[in-house]
């Protein structure tokens, strides 16, 4: 899978919605759901022992019921967790701050990697380390006018936000007019509650309420 390709399909999605829960049949369920709303990128977070099996298990699921949908394992911290999730079909990978080894061994493998950066200095060193996706991370406490202010610095570079992007069409659209190109929504869009009461419809109805905001936000 082309970092390019893995770089259109979720700018053409405009969320990257990621999610990790320790109970397999639950993170199976929520892909599903996330499936049937239209999501066609998912990332998930390798959390503990039980994310390398559940991934595995996704994967599985994906390719036996879900054509065209990427996933992708987050939290990757080192070259260890790239070479155990490549293992297990990883589309891309993504970092809650930037891992010059990582970056170095995705990049040159054409595959997709979005590093977490909260200040210049890091996106500058990402960036020169051939990065054009940059996970800004956390969100809540950046804020879309720290983004304004800095985006102009970077213009070649694409931004996402993840922590603290709520599903409402103001907070969304917040961070699109602050020049992002995508939203990662966690726990504001799959919440512990809901993944406990197994509400996957609800999971699925929010999702696709998200996509349709984006979408009429990019018209």
């Amino acid at each position: 899978m082309g970092s390019q390709q893995v770089l259109d399909t979720i700018i053409q999605q405009g969320v990257l919605p990621l999610y990790f829960n320790a109970d397999e049949e639950v993170s199976v369920e929520v892909l599903r759901a996330l499936y049937r709303a239209g999501v066609k990128a998912v990332e998930y977070t390798n959390r503990g022992e039980a994310a390398w099996n559940n991934f595995k298990k996704l994967v599985a699921i994906r390719d036996a019921e879900m054509p065209g949908l990427l996933i992708g394992i987050g939290t990757v911290k080192n070259k260890e967790d790239v070479n155990k999730y490549l293992q297990a079909k990883a589309d891309f990978f993504v970092s809650p701050g930037f891992v010059p080894e990582v970056a170095e061994y995705l990049v040159a493998h054409d595959i997709f990697y979005a590093p977490g950066c909260m200040t210049p200095s890091e996106i500058i060193a990402a960036e020169n380390a051939g990065i054009k996706f940059i996970k800004l991370f956390p969100g809540d406490i950046l804020g879309p006018k720290y983004l304004s202010n800095i985006k102009p610095v970077f213009p070649k570079l694409y931004f996402m936000p993840t922590g603290g992007v709520y599903a409402t069409e103001e907070s969304i659209k917040g961070w699109f007019d602050a020049g992002v190109c995508a939203v990662g929504m966690g726990s504001k869009l799959i919440s512990k509650p809901l993944m406990e009461e197994r509400d996957y419809s609800t999971i699925e109805k929010a999702t696709k309420s998200v996509l349709q905001i984006i979408q009429s936000i990019k018209q």
